[in-house]
């Protein structure tokens, strides 16, 4: 490597023996090199360095072959550009002498001349010519598409059609042939969304008090009975639910009083043996209690007496009401019949004929003693699954249904095919309290409406 020529000291004065031009410019150059500004900041911008490097001297190099032949081609590069610079100069000079001197500057043709003799002295560039055959133009189209399709899709997968392959076009075709095809998945309906105000609906724990219905339902459920009954028959219960039905009509006491009138009758009677001659007064003093927990207004004593057409006393009546409740053990809280089919009318989103022909063929069921084997949410689902039969409402059974219900359209048939048996014969029967109560226009005469046969193909007694 070059060292740093090393300048002897020498005092102020005195000339400098022995030491040639070009020693003198190293030996400037060295010491403006030691007086250099410092790099301040190391993000300077190109056009500051540009200004500084006219300030600063260039940094001094020796002498060689290489670097000689490189300056002497700068210099003639420097010296073509002059050239050149000269010649441009010359050529608008001669066009100006040509404008004569009466012309004005700023006219257009001298401007022109100008232009035009500039362009003919000044060389252009020589530009490279591409040749185009047929097979460039194709592979050129091609790259081009497929630039066209990069910046649609933005990086992305192509928006062009995916060709299917065989083995999927056979898979769908066997799907297809064996039932399998894709269904659209149906969407559990929120059927609480509307009373989320309602401080009385309680949707924050209504899906747990529902849970707890099912969990408790069998544990106050009646026990199959008639045969510890010597006096009593299935017949007789039928016609002390249908004459109950009338007298809660004429009260005019709520659904929730009814059923829990029924299920008060069918508990005590699973536990005590009871004769005919008391089966109406039981039903009676079953309808004091339910009105007592469940009316705003109950009905009196008295009343019950009139309507029994004075059949039992005031003091009969009370001594069964402390009977049923000791027997009872006061346990009046039970989830009847009402209270699923509530909740399972409500998921099946309903109107009030749907409304309607779900009560009626659920008091038909309520009145036969058959239906005692299934557990009132059963006998609920299955009612609102034989109504939506009965109206031919699709699809028969929901996933909201089945959420709600927690049976599957399987597990109502026998059910439902049951109570759709008691509306084909309720015309037929010698009760015909819920008949004609449920053929009012008042309640949609669903009563009227023809059963179901989808339901009717298997043997129901």
């Amino acid at each position: 490597m070059a060292s740093r020529p090393i300048v002897p000291q020498q005092a102020r004065g005195e000339a400098v023996v022995g030491v040639n031009k070009q020693q003198k410019k190293n030996v400037a150059a060295a010491m403006e090199g030691r007086h250099r500004r410092a790099l301040g900041d190391i993000g300077n911008l190109v056009t500051d360095r540009a200004v500084d490097a006219k300030a600063q001297a260039q940094i001094s190099r020796p002498l060689t072959r290489s670097f000689r032949a490189q300056l002497l081609a700068n210099a003639q590069a420097a010296a073509a550009a002059a050239n050149n610079k000269k010649q441009v100069c010359v050529n608008v000079k001669k066009v100006s002498a040509v404008v004569p001197d009466g012309a004005a500057v700023g006219k257009k043709p001298a401007v022109e001349k100008a232009n035009k003799a500039k362009k003919v002295n000044v060389k252009p560039t020589p530009e490279e010519v591409i040749e185009i055959s047929p097979d460039t133009v194709e592979a050129t189209e091609r790259k081009q598409e497929k630039n066209v399709d990069k910046k649609k899709d933005g990086g992305e997968a192509s928006t062009r059609k995916k060709v299917q392959t065989l083995s999927s076009v056979l898979t769908a075709r066997s799907k297809a042939a064996c039932g399998m095809a894709i269904k659209p998945k149906e969407d559990i309906v929120d059927i609480d969304a509307a009373q989320t105000d309602n401080d009385l609906a309680g949707v924050e724990y209504v899906e747990d008090i529902y849970k707890f219905y099912k969990l408790v339902e069998n544990e106050n459920r009646p026990c199959n009975y008639m045969n510890s009954q010597p006096e009593i028959n299935a017949k007789m219960r039928a016609i002390l639910v249908d004459w109950l039905i009338d007298v809660h009509q004429k009260f005019e006491l709520s659904q929730e009083t009814l059923y829990l009138t029924v299920n008060i009758i069918d508990r005590f009677l699973s536990v005590k043996t009871v004769p005919r001659r008391e089966l109406q007064l039981l039903g009676m003093s079953a309808t004091l209690v339910a009105s007592k927990y469940e009316e705003i207004w109950a009905p009196e004593v008295n009343d019950l007496v009139c309507i029994s057409d004075r059949a039992y006393s005031h003091e009969q009546i009370l001594v069964m009401e402390k009977t049923i409740l000791r027997k009872l053990e006061w346990t009046l809280t039970v989830p009847t019949h009402y209270v699923f089919l509530a909740r399972f009318i409500k998921a099946s989103i309903p109107d009030t004929k749907f409304e309607n022909m779900v009560y009626f063929l659920a008091e038909l069921g309520m009145m036969h003693y058959d239906t005692i084997m299934f557990c009132p949410s059963m006998l609920a689902a299955s009612a609102v699954y034989a109504a939506r039969c009965t109206l031919n409402i699709t699809p028969l059974w929901t996933n909201t249904l089945k959420l709600h219900t927690g049976f599957s359209e399987s597990q109502l048939k026998e059910c439902a095919g049951l109570l759709v048996s008691y509306h084909s014969k309720a015309a037929e029967n010698k009760l015909q309290t819920v008949l004609r109560r449920y053929s009012s226009p008042l309640r949609g005469a669903v009563a009227l409406l023809p059963p179901t046969k989808c339901l009717l193909s298997g043997n129901f007694q």
